[in-house]
């Protein structure tokens, strides 16, 4: 089984550290390590690890300017459907507009046949009331025509001279 150390570095120290070994009263092992050489794992630490890490960091780049255009273009398609939504709610409301237009057309052609046939009506009762007089006065004129025939057939009396 490998050792697992960790390492702290303070000042020049160097300690070890096993981290399976459950912790003892017993002082940690010190180690001094010249700065040079800690420089020199440093830099070589760096140097393993740092391209990695670039090359790492180009592509989190790459990726969070990909998801940007990707977010962008998904908001374009948002609004291209919002856009789309609001014409559909456009043509029903125009194809609404269109069927209650044709309904007040047709109201206005049935108002205009009502009236026609009013007219008429009207007409022909006034007709109908001039032709009841004008046959009352007739009548009216007869039955004068009449009492004055029998004012006229009644017997008068002579006069005396």
């Amino acid at each position: 089984m490998p050792l697992i150390c960790t390492c702290h570095v303070t000042g020049l120290q160097l300690r070890l550290e096993d981290p399976l070994r459950p912790q003892s009263s017993v002082p940690p092992e010190n180690v001094f390590v010249d700065r040079k050489a800690v420089d020199k794992l440093t830099e070589g630490l760096l140097a393993h690890y740092l391209p990695d890490l670039q090359s790492s960091k180009r592509a989190l780049q790459e990726l969070t300017q990909n998801q940007v255009i990707l977010l962008d273009t998904l908001d374009q398609e948002v609004t291209k459907f919002r856009e789309c939504n609001a014409l559909l709610d456009l043509n029903s409301l125009f194809t609404e507009a269109k069927v209650y237009h044709n309904k007040l057309v047709n109201i206005r052609k049935e108002m205009i046949t009502i009236h026609e046939k009013t007219t008429k009506l009207k007409r022909r009762a006034l007709k109908l009331q001039q032709q009841k007089q004008k046959e009352l006065m007739e009548k009216e004129q007869q039955r004068e025509k009449e009492l004055e025939r029998e004012r006229q057939l009644i017997a008068k009396p002579a006069k005396r001279t």
